[in-house]
């Protein structure tokens, strides 16, 4: 691709690299950083050396959503780069003590509607943990949808959420290029993960954001997406339908479930997911939710939310 650079950065996370982009134009400019470790530093500063640059010649970063694989290394870089995302990014990235606080709270109370045990509440959640990872910084400017962005002036934001709420990508309509972040990875699913609402009351539904946004991308004349995680994905229509047929098909496997007898979100997570709950709670529960959501967009379920812990019935 002229002009742009894919990076492969080592994460602690299960993916266990993450890519991030060099663009070169009039400025330089970094999409998404990597996690705050020495490690990942050591690959990124090594790997702009041998293209001949350093942290210091980069004008702007874009991040493509708030992720700390994809933010964490935002404090690396000098104080007038620019710094460009989301406006929802904000307060995953600067760790607003309030905001912490919110999104612990929305899991505190929503643990026992799904009917997970008080065991794991005292954990606390694992997107707080690994804040460790990430940085403490301020966008310098804010994208949504439609918008350009004045040091890459070709691509167009277009929003994508789902697997985040914060979630951008870049089209480019010359050539139908996307810098996807992690919308569609060739070999792996990205999980749409529960989040507190920014604004009022109702918490988003990620996995219906995720199928939408996925619909969108096959809607578009999209050549090639270069993606936060494996290689670069050209067959996006017959990716994007993959995808949706294997997530109605889990969809109907829990249908199934709960024909057999009505259960709590939390006791369909441990059927779907009966090794990985234990260890990946708030990746399971987040996909049993949207399962669960999808069946009741589809009006396939009955919540009963008459009792603390609520129940779904197959209809």
């Amino acid at each position: 691709m002229e002009n742009i650079y894919r990076m492969e950065l080592p994460v602690p996370f299960a993916t266990e690299t993450v890519n991030v982009y060099l663009v070169k134009g009039e400025k330089l400019i970094l999409i998404d950083t990597g996690t705050k470790t020495e490690e990942t530093r050591k690959a990124l500063n090594h790997q702009l050396r041998e293209l001949g640059y350093t942290l210091s010649d980069i004008d702007t970063v874009i991040i493509t959503h708030h992720h700390a694989d994809h933010c964490g290394l935002l404090d690396d870089f000098d104080e007038d780069v620019e710094v460009v995302g989301h406006p929802w990014n904000e307060p995953w990235i600067t760790k607003s003590p309030d905001f912490i606080q919110r999104y612990e709270r929305f899991y505190e109370n929503l643990a026992p509607q799904l009917g997970i045990p008080e065991v794991f509440l005292k954990k606390g959640p694992s997107m707080t943990r690994t804040l460790i990872y990430s940085c403490n910084r301020s966008l310098t400017h804010a994208v949504r949808e439609g918008d350009f962005i004045r040091a890459l002036p070709e691509f167009q934001v277009i929003e994508t959420p789902g697997h985040a709420s914060t979630h951008i990508a870049l089209y480019r309509e010359r050539d139908g290029l996307l810098i996807g972040g992690d919308i569609l990875l060739d070999r792996i699913s990205s999980n749409p993960l529960l989040e507190p609402p920014y604004y009022g009351e109702e918490r988003a539904r990620p996995l219906l954001q995720y199928n939408e946004s996925l619909r969108r991308l096959a809607q578009m004349p999209i050549s090639r997406i270069l993606t936060g995680h494996g290689k670069d994905v050209t067959n996006v229509k017959e990716l994007v339908g993959e995808r949706l047929r294997k997530q109605e098909k889990r969809a109907g496997i829990v249908l199934e479930m709960l024909k057999e007898k009505p259960m709590t979100p939390y006791e369909v997570c441990v059927k779907l997911f009966p090794i990985l709950y234990d260890k990946q709670l708030a990746l399971t529960i987040s996909e049993t939710v949207g399962q669960l959501d999808f069946l009741e967009y589809n009006q396939q379920v009955i919540i009963d939310s008459s009792s603390t812990q609520w129940t779904y019935y197959a209809k």
